[in-house]
């Protein structure tokens, strides 16, 4: 049908592929939103008339293929829970299996840097060595590469998108969730140091219209391209910036690699995060230029105007808790 969502968002749910939703709805394009829970999907997406809701069962593969039935493109974002990364390739292996038996075109996988391992470089290129040192790194690398051999098979192209550590207003998987609830309260801010060493964040909405003109350039796919944040800047600052926003002084309690081993015992996520702290103390900055030189200048906002605005969508939920409670 003319009018049928011909892009699906599998594992839509979240920041990201709320972002993607927008840049596509944005632009007038009907789309299809994918997920395990309905309820979930409506109260995202059932206000724009935009968006197909479908949901399927990642472990059951009829309910894949019939979640892609129709597409043209699929975009992947299906999560797991941190202590089970070994789901990744096997998700991505049923997920590619289904796509295929419903003759989808082309698959864009959202990436991250986990697949480098430790930056011998910087800034990161996408021809940097993968060479993953951790356990989460080694199951990202089995995810991409079963995509990257899916190029040219079964009348199947894909392309891979590598993102940096994200933030942005509502997005609450973040390292920087926690500063701006806590400015946002007045309360302290639980962050995981160094916070002092430059970093680079992506801010979510400005990965939306990235995802979307890629979704609609034929020479993207077949590659892997990087979509890096606007510059480096260390977690102090952004603290520091976001509580002068909220006219408070900064209140920070930071949890060094020690302190995660420890508070791992009782937590089970802090435990997760102990193999991945490298990614603090030795950051991988990515090296976007040949995703600019494919579809020319990206829109990234400032981290000025990016912590203005996740400050405000905190402030928001508090103010909101607060009428809810009264």
């Amino acid at each position: 049908m003319e009018n049928a969502a011909q892009i699906g968002l599998f594992g839509a749910a979240g920041a990201a592929g709320r972002s993607i939703a927008h840049a596509l709805g944005a632009t007038g394009r009907r789309y299809r939103v994918i997920g395990r829970g309905r309820e979930t999907l409506k109260a995202s997406f059932g206000h724009d008339p935009l968006a197909e809701i479908v949901t399927w069962n990642p472990d059951e593969p009829a309910t894949i293929a019939s979640a892609a039935a129709g597409l043209q493109t699929a975009v992947y974002l299906v999560g797991v829970p941190y202590h089970q990364f070994g789901k990744h390739p096997v998700l991505m292996q049923k997920t590619l299996d289904g796509l295929r038996a419903a003759g989808v075109r082309r698959l864009i996988l959202i990436g991250t840097v986990y697949p480098y391992g430790r930056p011998r470089t910087l800034p990161v290129a996408e021809s940097h060595p993968r060479e993953p040192h951790t356990f989460k790194g080694k199951m990202r690398l089995a995810q991409e590469n079963l995509v990257i051999d899916a190029h040219g098979h079964d009348g199947l192209e894909t392309l891979v998108l590598r993102l940096p550590d994200f933030y942005g207003p509502g997005v609450e998987r973040s390292f920087l969730h926690g500063v701006f609830e806590g400015a946002a309260r007045g309360a302290r801010a639980q962050m995981i140091g160094p916070i002092d060493v430059p970093h680079e964040f992506v801010f979510m909405p400005d990965v939306g219209p990235v995802v979307e003109r890629l979704s609609r350039t034929p020479e993207a796919f077949g590659r892997v391209l990087h979509l890096a944040g606007a510059g480096t800047i260390t977690q102090r600052e952004i603290a520091e910036r976001a509580y002068a926003l909220a006219q408070r002084a900064p209140k920070l309690m930071v949890a060094g690699k020690t302190m995660l081993r420890v508070m791992g015992l009782v937590n089970p996520m802090l435990r997760e995060l102990v193999e991945m702290h490298y990614l603090l103390t030795e950051p991988v900055v990515l090296d976007d230029s040949a995703l600019t030189r494919l579809i020319g200048p990206v829109v990234k906002t400032s981290y000025e105007s990016g912590i203005a605005q996740s400050l405000a969508a905190a402030q928001r939920a508090v103010r909101h808790a607060v009428a809810q409670a009264a």
